[in-house]
């Protein structure tokens, strides 16, 4: 009988070591690659033209695909062991996911519209909504099959921008185009930001009304309040931004090609650049097993707020990109 019991016990020993090597593999962060060159190899392969919005469009593409595709599939939806067990990595999906359905609605209501009275173009006023679907859908219609839609509908779109015949179909790189979708990247940043700092625990001042003493809002607010993010949540938090500010970078590399012109017009390029570089430290290596919570200037670290560091001068830069694009 104790022999018995000794072989279900190290049977159990097995499947737990198996579970949890394939739960470190699949934590993984997928790597960066250089969207401009990826889309001038996808367009190379397509037999496509490589027109202004095709490496924006390809990133947006591709950020999706990876999504789908990287070691493990999509585990936000998962029902089994060990992906349903993880939370780090659905984390950091989710992050990703929030960035690429921003940049879906840009390319739908801006990008590849001319004015505000313009017609919508068809592939993405199909592709937009696909992307809305609850990112832990698992039952029918299951999260990853209407994301493949999505991302199908966005590869019509590109073949379309790239076909000189089909000239209803455009993608307009202008700097209102661009501003819109940067104010949208600045409110993801800053909520990230206030979330991260919120690890320690903070009293913080009511300024939702600040500005305008004539302002009213629905309900009762305090003059101020205690925010502190749970424990429970502060590592999910950090991963959810490091999802956030990889896909963010792909996009803003794009972008900085699709728009080198009117960056350049605007003296505004050295001031994207810095937004990635700033970006670019939120992607480091964590060396740490895991999220360690300190306080301020405490004996042990805190991820959360180097994070929220790097991500809040990333976002103070953003702003200071939205208002050169404004300029004349």
């Amino acid at each position: 009988m104790s022999q018995h019991k000794g072989k279900i016990i190290t049977g159990l020993i097995v499947v737990f070591i198996i579970f949890y090597a394939i739960s470190v593999y699949w934590s993984v962060e997928p790597s960066r690659v250089n969207v401009i060159t990826q889309a001038k190899q996808e367009a190379q392969l397509r037999g496509e033209k490589f027109v202004t919005g095709y490496t924006t469009t390809s990133a947006l593409i591709n950020v999706a695909t990876t999504l789908l595709n990287k070691p493990g599939g999509y585990l936000s939806n998962d029902m089994m062991p060990p992906s349903v067990l993880m939370d780090n990595m659905p984390a950091w999906e989710y992050g990703a996911l929030e960035m690429t359905r921003d940049l879906a609605l840009s390319m739908r209501k801006d990008f590849s519209r001319s004015q505000s009275q313009s017609t919508e173009h068809e592939a993405l006023k199909k592709a937009q909504p696909q992307f809305n679907i609850s990112s832990e859908a698992w039952a029918w219609p299951s999260a990853e099959s209407e994301y493949q839609k999505g991302i199908d509908f966005l590869i019509v779109y590109r073949t379309q921008i790239a076909d000189q015949n089909a000239r209803e179909s455009q993608f307009y790189a202008r700097a209102d185009n661009l501003r819109g979708w940067l104010k949208e990247a600045e409110k993801r940043l800053g909520s990230l930001s206030q979330r991260l700092s919120a690890s320690v625990g903070q009293e913080r001042l009511n300024t939702d009304l600040a500005g305008d003493k004539e302002a009213h809002q629905a309900t009762y607010a305090p003059l101020q309040n205690q925010v502190k993010t749970s424990w429970w949540k502060i590592d999910d938090v950090f991963y959810e931004s490091r999802g956030a500010t990889w896909a963010l970078l792909h996009f803003l590399q794009a972008v900085e090609y699709d728009f080198a012109d009117v960056l350049e017009k605007k003296n505004a390029r050295v001031s994207l650049q810095q937004i990635i570089r700033e970006l670019e430290a939120t992607q480091e290596t964590v060396w740490s097993p895991i999220i360690l919570n300190g306080n301020g200037f405490g004996f042990v670290a805190n991820h959360s707020l180097v994070m929220a560091n790097y991500i809040s001068r990333a976002n103070a830069a953003l702003i200071e990109l939205s208002e050169l694009l404004a300029q004349g």
